[in-house]
């Protein structure tokens, strides 16, 4: 590994809301239904949420989403009252909410926001560090491994009393920095995956203190940090590079870039410049952009160079690297992010690294200390005694015995677990257990096993106390119980029945057809398609066209099995076609000639006759009435419901909330 892959290495809810603010424990009543309380920070977090910059807490705005929202839970009562919040199917999909939400709530309060908030104050500061490695591939061998331990432990007693630049050469197995003895140049948050604890140790020690060892997937590390500065970031630039030639006698490469030079401080496009002369052959036909890079990407000199541009557009003088040199030029700056602009973007990475997974291990420990976890080491060893190879294999069922009743393991005062239970899972995570078999080692498969099994027992744990420990999270779950609960009832007393009350439907449609369901005048006409482009063809089929019916040209032109006439009919309200809305309508007008390009042929209209006025039938306006009917129900059961339930507004409460 050379030493740039080697510095690489190291690199609705309820359609009407969502959840609701926390308040102080005094949070007043806004209104009761049937006694059921709804307190104001619910009200006013909703009424912001669905509201948006319409949202001014006025007396008018604030009446009118009080009333809507009254409805909403007059209309969850009545749900209640129905029992479909025992329904198996919507307690189902509740319980399937819970588990998605839980899991993602428990990770992103305990472990996401605490990596990101970590990630992000790291990367404000760049640090500089030295290291002595000793190389240990994470699948070595057990004595290989133990063998790189002991010395990089030789390494650290080694340091105690000889300088760091012997200890480097006499012990570090890293060739590449050896000439710089073991120095690694800045870093900067996040390391590449597979290198947090290496991360860790580095931001965590102290200028000039020895650290370690740590243990990454090159092997052990002792670190040293030599320098810390404020982060560099992310700038974008261009180049020309000319490279040197050492074979010359006399290597012209530095004359080339200073006249390069002077010609950009003349006034010189850099763009054209860098497409002509320079030698770097990925960047020259982009005008010599780079793109955007952070430290540690290119050679020190020309990276302090490019961070050293105070302005876009400045260019630098000429700059040596091992690859010739070059002229740089600032397209775009660092540019300062915001604590939430970074979040956004470091998330999917965060996730992505292994980081995330320790810091999840993490969070079950954490779990474990609060709640008080104890394991019954010798129930484990007796059941781990009773079993063979066959446990790691499909074929294994657990049989009931002396053991299977025997508590295993208890989480707090009030949750127990048996030898049964264990088994229970072994046998539904079959691919687990077969896993180790390989490994030969039956105590030590059973142990990883049990440790999983504690693990998954503790977030469950966890889990069920959600409700208890984050208001938000009790808050998201009522509201979206409601939502469902709403959903069903809505579907039960108003959609379904739409649909499904013919005699109500075609009643409804009786009393209001004349009035509402009614079509304008309309046009019948009939689309021609000539499938031909000779016009002289397209003349002789409209000459016909407006005297004669459809039948009848077809008959005319259509001789052979070829169809040289389609035609089609139309009913056309105004405001329906926009060729047919701007013919004269009148029976025999004819349209304007449209070019059939996808046919090869024509196009045009022609109106057959004008229809006045008319009812509709049911049939034709059934979704309009469908729709209108259903308004109706909704109307007719939020007045029902009115009457059987009580609500009580707290009008001094209510009045707190208008601000204008």
């Amino acid at each position: 590994m050379n030493g740039f892959s080697m510095r690489l290495m190291l690199m609705f809810f309820a359609g009407l809301g969502l959840t609701s603010p926390l308040r102080a424990q005094q949070d007043p009543v806004l209104f009761t239904v049937d006694d059921q309380p709804v307190p104001v920070s619910e009200f006013e977090y909703i009424y912001t949420k669905t509201n948006g910059p319409r949202a001014d807490f006025s007396l008018p705005s604030l009446s009118e989403y009080l009333e809507l929202y009254k409805k909403f839970k007059l209309k969850v009562r009545e749900a209640r009252a129905m029992q479909l919040d025992t329904l198996p199917s919507l307690r189902q999909e509740l319980a399937g909410y819970r588990k998605q939400l839980a899991n993602n709530y428990l990770i992103d309060k305990e472990v996401t926001n605490m990596l990101l908030d970590e990630a992000y104050e790291r990367m404000q500061k760049d640090v500089r560090f030295r290291h002595i490695l000793v190389k240990a591939d994470l699948n070595a061998a057990p004595e290989d491994t133990l063998k790189a331990r002991k010395k990089i432990e030789e390494a650290r007693k080694a340091l105690e009393s000889n300088p760091w630049d012997q200890v480097v050469r006499a012990y570090s197995e890293d060739e590449t920095t050896l000439a710089q003895q073991g120095d690694l140049g800045f870093f900067t948050a996040i390391f590449p995956n597979g290198f947090y604890q290496l991360e860790s140790l580095v931001y965590k020690t102290p200028v000039n203190q020895v650290a370690g060892p740590v243990r990454t997937k090159l092997g052990y590390h002792l670190i040293q940090v030599t320098e810390t500065r404020p982060a560099r970031g992310e700038m974008e630039a261009a180049h020309i590079l000319i490279r040197k030639n050492p074979q010359a006698e006399q290597d012209p490469s530095r004359a080339r870039i200073d006249s390069i030079y002077g010609a950009l401080k003349a006034g010189a496009d850099f763009a054209t410049l860098a497409r002509e002369l320079s030698e770097d052959r990925m960047s020259s036909a982009k005008g010599g952009n780079i793109g955007v890079f952070g430290i540690g990407r290119y050679e020190k000199p020309f990276e302090d160079a490019a961070f050293a541009l105070a302005a876009d557009g400045d260019i630098s003088r000429p700059v040596e690297t091992t690859a010739g040199w070059h002229v740089i030029r600032r397209i775009r700056g660092p540019v300062a992010e915001t604590p939430e602009m970074a979040r956004r973007r470091l998330e999917p990475r965060v996730k992505r690294d292994e980081r995330f997974e320790l810091a999840r291990a993490s969070m079950i420990e954490k779990i474990k200390r609060q709640i008080g976890v104890e394991e019954k080491t010798q129930v484990l060893a007796a059941f781990t005694a009773s079993q063979n190879d066959t446990l790691f294999t499909f074929l294994w069922k657990p049989v009931p015995g002396a053991l299977t009743g025997q508590t295993l393991l208890t989480l707090g005062k009030a949750r127990s677990y048996t030898v049964g239970d264990f088994e229970t899972f072994l046998q539904k995570n079959a691919s687990k257990r077969v896993n180790f078999k390989r490994s030969g080692d039956l105590a030590g498969g059973i142990r990883a096993l049990f440790d999983e099994f504690v693990r998954e027992e503790c977030v469950r744990y966890e889990e069920e106390r959600l409700e208890d420990k984050y208001p938000e999270f009790r808050a998201l779950m009522r509201e979206y119980e409601e939502g469902i609960l709403l959903f069903e009832a809505t579907k039960r007393k108003v959609w379904d029945r739409a649909g499904q009350d013919t005699t109500g439907l075609e009643a409804f449609f009786r009393s209001e057809a004349a009035a509402k369901y009614q079509w304008g005048e309309r046009a019948r006409v009939t689309y021609y398609q000539v499938h031909d482009a000779d016009p002289k063809l397209l003349e002789s089929v409209r000459k016909q066209a407006a005297s004669r019916t459809p039948e009848q040209v077809m008959k005319k032109f259509n001789k052979d099995e070829k169809a040289v006439v389609t035609t089609r009919e139309f009913l056309y309200e105004h405001g329906k076609n926009p060729v047919v809305d701007e013919m004269v309508w009148a029976p025999g007008t004819l349209s304007f000639n449209e070019e059939d390009k996808r046919n090869q042929g024509w196009a045009f209209f022609k109106i057959e006759e004008i229809l006045p006025p008319m009812p509709k039938t049911l049939d034709e306006a059934r979704g309009y009435v469908i729709a209108d009917y259903q308004d109706k129900l909704e109307r007719d059961w939020v007045n029902e419901l009115a009457e059987k339930y009580r609500i009580k507004v707290n009008q001094p409460a209510f009045q707190q909330l208008i601000r204008k």
